[in-house]
């Protein structure tokens, strides 16, 4: 099992990241694939949020992803299958920072799933840490450099 958890502070408050993470259409400004929103969220819920379903196209491979859960402390998603993982969920957590006088928000991200039978769950965890941190990065910068 691969097990990935990365954090970044970000002056941003909680609902302004996660409002920017559920721009679907818009994440390939952070992460290294293209998103396309192929099903809305249910009703009642925040834009993009619970029951929305993404089409993600990386490295030639093509899956979906769909938004568990979504509020100003956590974005759950999890891969519709097994492939091109098994077992996926990500989960990305926001913690504001109340002691600071403009608005800062810790950002953990965590990633869990299980590498295909060909591929070492080393090197994918790698690859995955890698994508995060640089997506985590730029998210901070997306906030005017807020990263601390």
């Amino acid at each position: 099992m691969i097990s990935i958890n990365l954090t970044q502070k970000i002056a941003a408050t909680p609902s302004q990241i996660r409002d920017v993470l559920l721009e679907h259409d818009q994440l390939n400004r952070f992460f290294n694939a293209d998103f396309q929103l192929i099903n809305k969220q249910d009703e009642g819920e925040v834009a993009g949020g619970k029951g929305a379903v993404r089409q993600v196209s990386m490295l030639g491979v093509k899956f979906k992803e769909k938004i568990i859960s979504a509020d100003n402390q956590r974005i759950s998603y999890q891969i519709v299958g097994n492939k091109p993982v098994a077992e996926h969920r990500g989960d990305i957590y926001f913690c504001e920072d109340n002691k600071t006088l403009i608005p800062m928000t810790e950002v953990t991200y965590k990633i869990s799933c299980k590498a295909p039978w060909w591929l070492s769950s080393f090197v994918l965890g790698f690859f995955i840490n890698k994508d995060i941190k640089q997506a985590l990065y730029k998210l901070a910068i997306n906030f005017e450099d807020g990263a601390i």
